[in-house]
């Protein structure tokens, strides 16, 4: 059912997007027809596309080329994706990964997000669906260089800096945050004390509506309050119980 549905798909729906142009796609999978549509489908929205069928490959490619985010499958012939994608967000700290899992296989969705990926999509899917959170992945998770002496927002003795995509902890050392992860804490510093909502989070954030089932908010909130050594007082992050999240210290700007 999969090749003849993405194949039915890339004639229906093939446009241009232009503004990933120069964004490097890896795409892992052991299906080679799997592979090959949507290398094809998401060279035509504009990425470059790389191929990889194991997890040894995928290893391989990224030593050798550039990647700017991974599509990965959680089912590889010879290991693991979810314990590949740990062993990266290690490695990796600022590669954007999307895992690929089966429809109902909702506990390697939470343990993927656990373990650092930035976004999941089940099987089958909509390729254009794919296309949609890969763009939204980088733009949450954009690394070039910017101008130095953006603005600033200090908080609980810690520094972000938007300009950078930095964040600074009270000593003086960086904290490695994801794109997603970095994307939430300026979510709640452009609004401190505000109480919100996981519904209002994920659109924030990641321009789109939750399903009922949908943790992904919850696993990225509990993700950054570890970074933030607030992962047992939440002093800094609080949970408004059936309400939400909100930032609970106050929040300063500087230019």
């Amino acid at each position: 059912m999969w090749p003849d549905w993405i194949a039915c798909v890339l004639v229906c729906c093939w446009y241009n997007c232009g503004m990933d142009t120069l964004a490097h796609i890896l795409v892992v999978d052991d299906d080679p027809e799997i592979r090959r549509l949507l290398g094809k489908y998401l060279d035509g929205q504009g990425f470059r596309v790389s191929l990889a069928g194991s997890k040894g490959e995928c290893e391989a490619k990224l030593t050798e080329l550039k990647i700017d985010l991974l599509v990965l499958d959680v089912m590889l012939p010879d290991g693991s994706g979810l314990d590949l994608c740990r062993v990266l967000r290690e490695r990796m700290p600022k590669l954007s990964i999307i895992l690929l899992t089966a429809l109902k296989e909702d506990v390697d969705r939470i343990i993927g997000l656990e373990f650092g990926a930035d976004d999941y999509l089940g099987k089958p899917f909509n390729p254009r669906e794919l296309a949609a959170r890969i763009r939204a992945v980088l733009r949450r998770g954009r690394s070039d260089p910017q101008p130095a002496g953006g603005r600033q927002y200090v908080f609980a003795d810690y520094v972000a800096d938007i300009g950078s995509r930095t964040l600074l902890a009270p000593d003086g050392t960086p904290v490695d945050l994801t794109g997603g992860e970095f994307e939430l804490l300026m979510v709640f510093l452009q609004r401190p004390g505000r109480v919100l909502s996981r519904d209002s989070l994920l659109d924030l954030t990641q321009g789109r509506v939750a399903d009922p089932f949908d943790r992904s908010i919850d696993i990225l909130v509990s993700r950054l309050r570890r970074k933030l050594g607030d992962a047992s007082v939440f002093n800094i992050l609080k949970t408004v119980r059936n309400k939400g999240y909100q930032l609970a210290v106050p929040v300063e700007q500087s230019n």
